[in-house]
């Protein structure tokens, strides 16, 4: 005997779609967040303080940064969108409960 198919409360979205409102919102924000943090942080500075040993240039500090905050950014959507996806899809009874 077959199971019927779920029927859900709204389609399932492309991977594309799904990754692209991860990570575009995620990009400006880790833009914004880039530019508050390097107006009061100079890079070098930050390098002084931490990595002295390290030959970091002021763009490689600004580059590292920028990447820092999107994947601390994207981070936070993958989170937000894991909690925000219908139950529908996810709370079916068990097969011995139907």
């Amino acid at each position: 005997m077959s199971q019927p198919q779920p029927v859900f409360d709204h389609p399932p979205r492309p991977m594309a779609q799904r990754v692209g409102a991860i990570l575009w919102p995620s990009f400006f924000a880790a833009g914004v967040a880039t530019m508050v943090f390097f107006a009061y942080v100079d890079p070098l500075v930050l390098r002084d303080m931490t990595f002295p040993q390290l030959e970091i240039t002021r763009e490689l500090g600004y580059t590292v940064g920028f990447f820092t905050f999107w994947l601390a950014t994207s981070a936070s959507s993958l989170f937000t969108w894991v909690l925000l996806r219908p139950a529908s899809r996810f709370n079916q009874p068990l097969p011995h409960e139907k």
